[in-house]
């Protein structure tokens, strides 16, 4: 991108951003997850293809890929309920730790035998794909009608086995280039980060929240700014200190999601934005670090194929059969859970610190990588509905959240503006609008129907689909979701 002026560069970003959204609206159709469009996109803006940009710096490709982990990490973690996260935290917890700890053995052994290398680059390679991605899983679930309990499973797996995924790679890392390390000196090193990550997690979380309800800003988009500020905060002291970083982050966001917050919806809303742009960003960059021209060698395929395939049919259904023994899961969800477990992001980010610790063979561990995420995604992110239904493991629409509206004549005032949905399965579809039971001070104030507004009177019958606006009392706010919340309860 030498060659190009300001103004070219500024451009080429604008255009791949712009394709970027509109691949989402294709990816949905054709059923193929958004990461794969972005990906070809910067596989066709690189230089094996078009030849309109060479990018070939790992360093940077990592940074941009922690730094989009962290924001995309914390977004899932404000959308977690813990209602639904607290009856699977358990069985998330195992298939976070010991089944990756499964997959990564099994896959290590099937690289040990097809890429003929030794056992502690066999186990590198088995520790970079042994994490599902919260990327993939976050985007490919986001809508489909899921049972909540699997649904809440998979995000909360794939939102805190990143950390083991790293921890493995690291220390497989430091193993490869200094032999000498005693196995048992890693031991005390994942409790100190996996504890330093809880701690970190839960303690700034509270601050954190604490701090966005009490502080007052002179604008109320400053409050979406300063909850980004807190994610980078939260990780960068966590790893700093020696914690794990992306376990402080989630938990963090977990916490200050399912706390009352002042300017939920603008947080909310602009965290989704963000963490959509830095998905874009970052598989762009990736599909420009990769060239296809090496992905298209028949000993990649025929081997990338073959470790896909003990990934996909062998490891991550074992490590999930294994991993939940002790929990309440039928065989269906289980097969289910099995299959939902994609790969994206996470391994091609640890894909690269082999490259940058100059570990024997990393661009070929790269390229398997790659190849592996790009079937993972492909068979797998193109089948959840599929397999979903053949499983019989579909659930009702899932209610949408209720939304804080913040209105900026409302900043200092003693008053809130919820957003609620009447969802398919609402009680308070064909009720009017005086028998629903809101506490006083509370009032519908406005209905949007079928794109259309509505002012409410008394007498207004609900519909299904129907949005409410509800503007009430700050004292009222926990009775009215209480009462709004009867219908998310069933």
């Amino acid at each position: 991108m030498e060659q190009f002026s300001t103004d070219v560069v500024v451009l080429l970003m604008g255009i791949f951003l712009l394709c970027g959204v509109l691949m989402t609206k294709i990816s949905a159709r054709a059923g193929v997850p958004s990461l794969i469009l972005f990906i070809f996109l910067g596989m066709i803006l690189g230089s094996d293809i078009s030849g309109l940009i060479y990018f070939s710096n790992e360093k940077v490709a990592q940074m941009v890929g922690v730094f989009a982990l962290i924001i995309i990490l914390f977004e899932g973690g404000l959308q977690t309920q813990w209602k639904h996260a607290r009856p699977v935290l358990g069985g998330s917890i195992v298939l976070a730790t010991l089944g990756v700890v499964i997959t990564t053995a099994i896959v290590a052994l099937a690289a040990y035998i097809v890429l003929d290398i030794g056992w502690l680059e066999a186990f590198l390679l088995g520790s970079i794909v042994g994490s599902t991605d919260a990327a993939a899983v976050f985007s490919v679930l986001s809508g489909q009608n899921i049972k909540q309990k699997l649904t809440s499973t998979l995000e909360a797996e794939s939102g805190t086995n990143d950390p083991m995924a790293m921890f493995l790679t690291i220390i497989f890392i430091e193993w490869i280039l200094m032999p000498e390390i005693s196995a048992w000196s890693f031991v005390g090193q994942f409790f100190m980060q996996m504890g330093l990550g809880v701690l970190f997690g839960f303690g700034l979380g509270y601050i954190a929240s604490k701090t966005m309800n009490k502080i007052k800003l002179d604008a109320s988009g400053l409050y979406a700014v300063l909850s980004a500020g807190f994610a980078i905060f939260i990780y960068s002291l966590t790893a700093v200190l020696g914690g794990s970083g992306l376990l402080a982050v989630y938990i963090a966001a977990m916490i200050i999601g399912n706390r009352e917050l002042t300017h939920s919806h603008s947080i909310f809303r602009f965290h989704e934005g963000f963490a959509w742009l830095l998905q874009i960003t970052m598989f762009v960059i990736l599909g420009l670090l990769v060239y296809p021209s090496d992905l298209l060698n028949w000993d990649i395929i025929w081997k990338g194929l073959v470790l896909s395939f003990v990934l996909i049919v062998i490891a991550r259904p074992i490590a999930v059969f294994a991993s939940t023994i002790f929990f309440p899961y039928s065989r269906n969800e289980k097969l289910f859970i099995s299959w939902a477990g994609l790969r994206g992001a996470v391994p091609i980010v640890l894909a690269t610190f082999p490259m940058l610790a100059g570990i024997d063979n990393s661009t070929l561990y790269f390229n398997i990588v790659f190849f592996i995420v790009l079937s993972s995604a492909l068979l797998q992110g193109a089948t959840i509905p599929f397999f979903a239904k053949l499983l019989k493991v579909n659930g009702p629409p899932v209610p949408k959240r209720i939304h804080t509206l913040e209105l900026v004549s409302m900043d200092h005032a003693n008053a809130e503006m919820l957003e609620f949905e009447v969802s398919e399965f609402s009680p308070f579809a064909g009720q009017l609008v005086q028998t629903i039971g809101l506490p006083e001070k509370t009032l519908i104030s406005a209905i949007i129907r079928k794109g259309n507004l509505v002012m409410p009177t008394g007498g207004t019958k609900l519909q299904k689909k129907d949005i409410l606006y509800i503007l009430t009392a700050k004292e009222q706010v926990a009775n009215v979701k209480l009462v709004l919340s009867e219908e998310l309860l069933k």
